[in-house]
């Protein structure tokens, strides 16, 4: 069978890897340099696992920039575009997405359209109307909504062992296309559920709200302690003992960020304009919050240094195996440091530019270190124990979560 996947980003390059296990995948992007990585068999983003699958000789896969090319005679079209959140609108921008599927029933009609880019609550549905109403036929062949659950760095691992799969819409080709994804994972008996698509995109939304809350929760918790004087981890390994509670995902960060926790919480919170709520108004407030604490501390330590230090900025990346910094929490709190006049520079090994946002980048590690009167890391590695005397941070656990 062939698939088409529209976007190589975490989201479309692991399926790709994942179906092209037992099909034919061809993928499609904008970006000739992805492409002829691609097909060079190396991967444009940080992943173990997409690095490796597609080394193999098992995987049929192979990249393009010609939209014809990619969707001809294609069963299936997986749309993994990215979906940024207009903060003007308070809405995701949808536009790619809508291009794709424009694409799709110009070139080849019978494709079923599958969206995996996260979208507002109600868009699979609208969009569906509006096809069928210029296209009739669409009637027997809706756009279904299949939400991803992947971890950055980790997003093919994610698919291999899924902690579920779900799909909305309904029908033969609904059923058909959880199969491909359960046919290619490594994990028996996933847990697969049939929607309708609205629900389908809430569950994506709620989700990863609710992952927000556990480290917005957790973060507020940490502050207490740290305001107080109290162990942070002697008290949230108690509060982590209660099996209702668990000890997971439970490690004192700067804020959540990434591509999705700061999007998906907005749009949910856009989504309930009309709705009574005041937790999910707290999750986006309390990010916000958190950033603010973590900034006056910082400047509370540096009250105590003599003259104008300069503070470090340890990594901009989300966490261990991802080059990803976009909407990274630890940003936020650069921002905050720099609006006060302190003076910031910066080490992250993916950025080649000498400047970021007007800070010196620094890619030795130890002149870093020197240059450095106070190192600030949202994660603690091996590779800054040695001057632990001049770190800040709220790493507990020292893991991702």
């Amino acid at each position: 069978m062939k698939i088409a996947i529209a976007g190589v980003g975490y989201v479309g390059l692991s399926n790709a890897m994942l179906l092209a296990q037992h099909n034919e995948v061809i993928a499609l992007d904008v970006v000739a340099e992805k492409v002829e990585r691609l097909n060079r068999g190396e991967s444009p983003i940080v992943d173990t696992e997409i690095s490796q699958y597609l080394r193999r000789d098992t995987t049929h896969f192979r990249a393009t920039l010609d939209p014809a090319q990619a969707y001809a005679e294609a069963e299936f079209v997986v749309v993994a575009t990215p979906t940024n959140y207009d903060t003007r609108t308070n809405h995701f921008d949808t536009s790619s997405v809508e291009a794709v599927v424009e694409d799709v029933v110009a070139l080849n009609p019978r494709a079923a359209i599958v969206i995996k880019s996260t979208v507002p609550v109600g868009y699979t549905a609208a969009l569906n109307q509006r096809l069928m109403e210029r296209f009739p036929t669409r009637r027997d062949n809706p756009v279904m909504f299949s939400p991803e659950f992947l971890r950055e760095g980790k997003a093919l691992y994610d698919c291999l062992y899924p902690s579920r799969i779900i799909v909305g819409a309904q029908g033969d080709r609904t059923r058909r296309f959880a199969e491909l994804l359960k046919q290619a994972a490594l994990k028996p008996d996933v847990p697969v559920l049939f929607t309708d698509s609205t629900e389908a995109e809430a569950v994506k939304l709620f989700s990863n709200t609710y992952l927000a809350m556990r480290v917005a929760y957790f973060n507020e918790l940490d502050t207490y302690c740290a305001i107080n004087g109290l162990n942070s981890g002697q008290v949230i390994e108690g509060v982590g003992l209660d099996p209702r509670i668990g000890a997971h995902y439970n490690n004192p960060s700067f804020g959540y960020g990434g591509y999705c926790l700061p999007k998906d919480t907005k749009q949910l919170l856009a989504n309930y304009d009309r709705v009574p709520n005041n937790l999910i108004r707290a999750v986006v407030d309390a990010n916000r919050t958190r950033k603010d604490f973590i900034a006056d501390d910082i400047l509370r330590r540096l009250a105590t240094c003599d003259g104008t230090p300069v503070v470090g900025i340890y990594r901009l990346v989300m966490k261990a195996g991802s080059d990803n910094f976009r909407a990274s929490a630890i940003q936020g709190i650069m921002k905050r440091l720099k609006a006060k006049g302190i003076e910031v520079v910066v080490y992250e090994p993916v950025l080649k530019d000498s400047l970021f946002f007007h800070s010196r980048v620094i890619n030795d590690l130890a002149a870093f270190k020197r240059a450095s009167r106070l190192i600030v890391a949202n994660r603690v590695t091996d590779e800054i124990r040695d001057v632990m005397e001049k770190l800040y941070t709220r790493d507990l656990f020292h893991g991702d979560a």
